[in-house]
């Protein structure tokens, strides 16, 4: 973790209470404020929210006008929706009567999307150009199925100076390692405060480092040089599509290509490639969005050689067929586009298992075929389904009726 300085004590004490001198940032911030329904629960009879927009008047009201300030919510429109991530204040010169009456306008409702948060304020600071600080306040984890750790370090390594500092408020002991690890990955601070008193000594805390010097590190042992190779690809890519990939060199044709999840450990892999002696080829997309890494892997010792940045998106799919149709008859079924010519096209009774299928016909190149009904009557479901994963990406509605003969 980074050394706290004057700058990040004022970041911190977002989580605790305000220092009586002005406080002034070096680069832009954000402030990433939790507006998640439990918000509302009570600390010694105070709910949360209240506290915080204590301690944010304080924090707003001791920094310097200068600093160009912005403030991100979650979770303040609606219940039950990931996507509720909302920019309340633009990064820019500090109006603090604007700021506060912003911050306590926030009523909370909704989920805790960490991680789609944080990204969200780090694309505001322009992070992959620019100096970026984020300051995240949270009194929950990630509530929509992302990975915190493996985004904060997907964004140290892609910004130029990315920090974001975490202030854990009225967090369960378990759920500190899912927040500190923000801090940890992008050199920043984690602290955890679960009452008034403990606010105090976790700003007391970070006045006492602010007094410490740094400590050099021993130098590491110098490992071989390993050899130099790029990798490309596209920025995006679709779940479950084919998409090429390049590297500018091989070193052995037993080396490969993968991709892997962001912040995998070294070693690990998932769909893959030998370069052989080419310096091109094609890999397929995972069947779950998220950030992802192409990695170039030296095949003795397994090292990443070269890895790039990639992000895997949702697939948009619709698949049409009749509304009923007899018995054991052909029928025609039509999709909307295909993601990869080995995906599938199936019907199945309303409700089966994701993964299982009935007859299917490859969607290859086309966008429409025929199917032949099943021969029990009932209630179905057309599917177009991702060969990688047997991911279900678009389905519709159809019966199955008796053949009168």
């Amino acid at each position: 973790m980074r050394q706290v300085t004057p700058k990040l004590a004022a970041m911190v004490i977002a989580g605790g209470i305000a220092l009586a001198t002005p406080l002034k940032a070096a680069e832009d911030v954000v402030i990433v404020y939790d507006a998640s329904g439990s918000m509302w629960g009570q600390i010694d009879g105070t709910s949360k929210i209240e506290i915080a927009r204590e301690v944010m008047a304080d924090l707003v009201d001791g920094w310097d006008a200068d600093t160009n300030l912005g403030l991100v919510a979650y979770g303040h429109r609606s219940q039950g929706d990931c996507a509720d991530i909302e920019t309340l204040v633009a990064p820019g010169p500090l109006d603090k009567t604007a700021f506060i009456d912003m911050v306590n306008a926030i009523r909370p409702v909704g989920k805790t999307p960490i991680s789609a948060s944080v990204q969200h304020a780090a694309d505001l600071l322009s992070f992959r150009d620019n100096p970026a600080t984020v300051v995240l306040i949270s009194d929950g984890v990630e509530t929509c199925n992302a990975d915190p750790c493996a985004l904060s370090a997907q964004l140290a390594k892609q910004g130029v100076n990315f920090t974001a500092h975490v202030v854990g408020f009225d967090l369960e002991d378990a759920a500190h390692a899912s927040l500190s690890c923000i801090a940890e990955n992008t050199g920043g601070v984690f602290v955890p405060a679960g009452n008034a008193a403990e606010l105090h000594d976790a700003l007391a805390q970070v006045q006492s480092a602010m007094d410490m010097k740094p400590v050099a590190p021993e130098p590491a042992p110098e490992e071989p040089a390993l050899p130099e190779v790029q990798i490309s690809g596209p920025e995006t890519v679709t779940t479950g599509a084919a998409f090429d990939v390049s590297w500018s060199k091989s070193i052995h044709d037993r080396d490969y290509i993968t991709i892997v999840p962001a912040g995998t450990k070294e070693g690990e892999h998932g769909a893959y490639i030998r370069v052989g002696d080419k310096a091109e080829g094609r890999l397929t997309a995972p069947a779950d969005v998220g950030l992802y890494e192409l990695r170039y892997i030296q095949n003795d010792g397994r090292h990443t050689l070269a890895s790039a940045p990639i992000e895997v998106v949702k697939a948009e799919v619709a698949i049409s067929g009749p509304e009923t149709v007899t018995t054991g008859a052909a029928f025609d079924v039509s999709w909307s586009s295909s993601i990869h010519n080995r995906d599938y096209v199936t019907i199945v009774p309303a409700g089966t298992k994701e993964g299982e299928h009935g007859a299917y016909i490859r969607v290859g190149d086309k966008a429409e075929g025929r199917l032949t009904a099943p021969a029990e009557t009932g209630l179905y479901e057309l599917r177009y389904v991702l060969n990688e994963g047997r991911r279900t990406l678009a389905s519709a509605p159809i019966e199955v009726v008796g053949a009168e003969v």
